[in-house]
């Protein structure tokens, strides 16, 4: 029974759209599912196509410089010049397989991981509830959804008690809209099918079960899922990227421009002319950029994988070296999480048998979300609830912080309550003392807030139990909450983490602030900060946030390290005044009031446990809530980050200098510099150990503190360091043409040789900011630079040294190539020296020191 049919199944009743899709109250049989998987297919909105190797391998071609090199070996070839345009093919082919097999490879292993945490939904199945991969639901299914569900398919809500959805992603109500069993009109909008759910919105609170109608690219999302722009926001390190992108692309069409001009007012051949022209735009631009990332960040997730970090968004991990700000809950990263409860009490702060049964009935009955807290109750006694019927429900939402059972024995009904300590307050009138009913008055509120803030001082955390009795009725809803008497308070508390302290101590040292961001009391959030060791300069409470503007708020931002009593909405606007101020801010939450934060956040983190909809909007997800993970974690971001920078630095400040040599020399040579061929096989050899960069060691100075993104800082690297090579290579223009009178193919032979020993040389050299001979880089590094440089010396006396255009070197000029080579080391370390100390700031200096 689907739109498709002809009949909208909005407008009939749940019984008879359970008929219309062959399915009933207990769900569909496993052999009926696979057979329905099958036919309609995975539960996702694009059928999922594996990245195939000769896809992956395509993809290597789509850099226009590259296309546009080829077309002109194509032309090169027509000309008759077929064997340099073979050769040249050759090369790029070559190039072409080594990106394409380290980043195929690398995209495998991020995918096997990304499969540890994907989305489950629980489901009937021959009558039993289990839990099953969202992308094998199909139509006919039936459904649980409780608060913080994310919703996986399109259907019709069978029951529901006080569900509220948001489905802002479709209709864009900015408020939850409630969701009822009742059929509406045939004509009714999206808005108005109050009875239907739809995929990718989620419950805001409440609990139902529901009858899956349509899946993946049939559901109302799916429909419209290549209009909307579904981007995630721009990460600072895409950010880098894309800028870095801009400057290379500008130099690049200045430089191919003008070599090309040049080349043709000096009358050589325009084919070969623009043969090296383009060489030398593909000589300038770091190739293997793409590769290099995903190599340095499917390694990076392994590694985080091993530590219990999975990686969801993997260009996060360089946001994770740039963090300088963490804002996270209390609760399991700076506690153990484990809640313990430490008694019950009466209004007149007594123990209380009568307030304890009150708070278990309504712990061991509810059946919305699950949470630690109720589970912490149910376990600490074995009572006997036999003789007690439930009649009703109010699920537990964020906005009323309470929860609600209607329980019935010996004929009568009582409503019980339990809930945070103001949101219980607001509904009492009444109170219980010494077995006696009172009306509320100021001295019994001045007595309650006298014990709520000792306890609290203590870091006890306090709930409140209130009930009253009921008539019986089909259904309760929250308008029913009123008139209440209460009760007394339930006294939990969580254990500060043994090891939190230094932890919170090395992320201090690592450059990276701590923020406490909770929905707790500021007495308890101040406890809690205080057990750790964390510095508190400053505490905001929600109620004090909704007086600020934006404006005081970035004023106070940085000198507050607390903020509690706050809502889910107040902490995503925390973490965007973070942001304001030019912070690189994580955020870590678990519950369905986080997910507004870690949107905002450039660094999304959840636990396994988490609702669904925290998970899904989390970059990373842990194996368990700690801080010490994080903490590796955050050390793992910037050494990748340091290896990607390293590659960028090191092959554009050498690319830039080699190709602005050789727009130079185009000038006064009376032949081309380096052939084309020449160029390309240059950047080829010179890849082989820049890809294994991804498993450099990184200095310990440079990891020490967060790494953005500056492309200025990279921008004067290149053209310092690309200077320095520049000078060199005029030197050696100077020693071939004039001291030893080399013609074009000694010439083009000896720069060929010193341009790949010099790119081979300068990577060892400046891939750390000490001398290079007290930093050890990875064996891997050290010998793939080793073997090239071995063969290349090696070249002119292969017998293929012909087509290359490579002759035997001889020995006193292979000498003289040499000491340039050693000097070019020497002034090297000398610029980079200097270089680091003029950019280094002041906290730079001393973490060098």
């Amino acid at each position: 029974m689907q739109e498709k049919e002809g009949i909208q199944y909005w407008s009939e009743t749940p019984e008879e759209v359970l008929l219309a899709v062959h399915s009933n109250a207990n769900g569909l049989s496993a052999e009926e599912a696979a057979v329905r998987l099958k036919q309609h297919g995975q539960n996702t909105l694009k059928e999922q196509k594996k990245n195939t190797q000769l896809k992956a391998f395509l993809n290597q071609f789509k850099n226009p410089i590259i296309l546009m090199l080829i077309v002109a070996t194509g032309i090169s070839a027509a000309t008759g010049e077929w064997i340099d345009a073979m050769i040249i093919l050759a090369i790029i082919l070559a190039s072409a397989t080594l990106s394409f097999y380290q980043e195929y490879t690398a995209g495998n292993v991020i995918a096997e991981l990304r499969a540890k945490v994907q989305a489950k939904s629980a489901v009937l199945r021959d009558g039993k509830p289990i839990e099953i991969a969202s992308k094998e639901v199909v139509p006919g299914d039936i459904i649980k959804l409780s608060t913080g569900s994310l919703i996986v398919a399109d259907g019709v809500i069978l029951e529901s008690t006080n569900l509220f959805v948001n489905q802002s992603i479709l209709t864009g109500e900015s408020q939850p809209s409630e969701k009822k069993p009742d059929k509406v009109s045939e004509d009714a909008s999206l808005e108005e099918r109050t009875n239907c759910v739809y995929t990718g919105t989620s419950v805001q609170s409440g609990n139902a079960t529901m009858l899956v109608v349509e899946t993946g690219a049939s559901t109302e999302f799916g429909k419209i899922a290549d209009k909307l722009s579904l981007r995630p926001p721009e990460t600072e390190f895409e950010r880098g990227v894309r800028r870095f992108g801009y400057l290379l692309t500008e130099i690049m069409l200045i430089l191919t421009l003008v070599v090309f001009a040049i080349n043709v007012i000096m009358n050589r051949p325009a084919i070969e002319a623009l043969l090296f022209s383009v060489a030398l735009a593909v000589g300038i631009t770091p190739q293997l950029l793409p590769a290099i990332i995903s190599i340095t960040l499917s390694k990076g997730s392994r590694i985080m994988a091993k530590e219990g970090v999975i990686v969801r968004r993997l260009t996060a991990i360089e946001n994770f070296g740039s963090m300088d700000i963490l804002c996270t809950d209390k609760t399991g990263t700076l506690t153990e999480g484990a809640i313990r409860l430490d008694g019950a009490a009466d209004i007149a702060g007594q123990p209380s048998d009568e307030v304890f049964w009150l708070a278990y009935l309504n712990a061991s009955l509810q059946t919305g979300m699950a949470n630690t807290l109720d589970e912490a109750i149910s376990a600490s006694k074995d009572m006997d609830i036999s003789a007690i019927k439930k009649q009703g429900e109010i699920p537990f939402d964020f906005n009323r912080e309470r929860l609600s059972v209607v329980v019935q024995e010996d004929g009568e009904c009582t409503m019980i309550v339990k809930g945070a300590l103001n949101s219980v307050l607001a509904i009492c009138t009444r109170v219980e003392i010494a077995g006696s009913e009172k009306a509320m008055d100021e001295q019994i509120l001045f007595n309650i807030q006298q014990h709520y803030e000792e306890w609290s001082g203590q870091g006890i955390r306090i709930i409140a139990v209130a009930k009253k009795t009921v008539d019986l009725q089909a259904k309760y809803a929250v308008e029913d909450e009123k008139e209440m008497v209460l009760m007394g308070f339930l006294l939990l508390f969580d254990h500060p983490k043994e090891d939190v302290s230094q932890t919170i101590l090395d992320l201090a040292r690592k450059g990276v602030s701590l923020r406490i961001i909770t929905g707790d009391n500021k007495l308890i959030a101040l406890h809690t900060a205080e057990a750790v060791g964390l510095k508190v300069t400053g505490v905001l409470t929600g109620s004090e946030l909704m007086k600020l503007s934006d404006e005081a708020l970035w004023a106070k931002i940085e000198a507050t390290t607390v903020f509690a009593e706050v809502d889910p909405n107040q902490k995503e606007r925390i973490i965007l005044a973070l942001k304001k101020k030019n912070h690189v801010v994580g955020y870590m939450g678990d519950g369905i009031n986080d997910v507004p934060a870690l949107h905002a956040a450039d660094v999304s983190l959840s636990v396994d446990n988490a609702v669904d909809v925290a998970k899904e909007s989390a970059d990373f997800v842990l194996m368990e809530k700690n801080l010490e993970v994080l903490s590796r974690g955050i050390v793992m971001g910037r050494t990748t980050f340091a290896n990607t920078l390293k590659y960028i630095q090191v092959t554009t400040s050498a690319n830039f200098g080699n190709m602005f040599s050789m727009a130079g020399a185009s000038l006064f040579l009376p032949f081309l510099p380096l052939l084309p061929k020449q160029i390309l096989l240059i950047n080829f050899l010179s890849d082989f150990p820049a890809i294994t960069i991804a498993n450099d060691s990184v200095d310990k100075d440079t990891v020490a503190r967060p790494l953005r993104w500056d492309i200025h800082f990279i921008r004067d690297f290149m053209f310092v360091f690309g200077l320095v090579s520049s000078i060199f290579d005029y030197l050696t223009f100077a020693v071939l043409f004039f001291g030893f009178n080399a013609k074009h193919g000694i010439f083009q032979s000896s720069w060929f040789t010193i341009s790949v020993l010099t790119e081979l040389l300068v990577l060892l050299v400046m891939r750390t900011q000490k001398r290079f001979y007290k930093s050890k880089p990875a064996p891997i590094l050290l010998y793939s630079s080793i073997a090239v440089g071995i063969f290349t010396l090696l070249i002119p006396y292969l017998p293929f040294h012909q087509y290359l255009g490579i002759e035997p070197i001889k020995p006193l000029l292979l000498l003289a190539l040499f000491v340039i080579l050693a000097l070019y080391v020497i002034v090297t370390e000398i610029a980079k020296y200097y270089f680091y100390k003029a950019k280094a700031k002041p906290e730079t200096k001393k973490i060098i020191k």
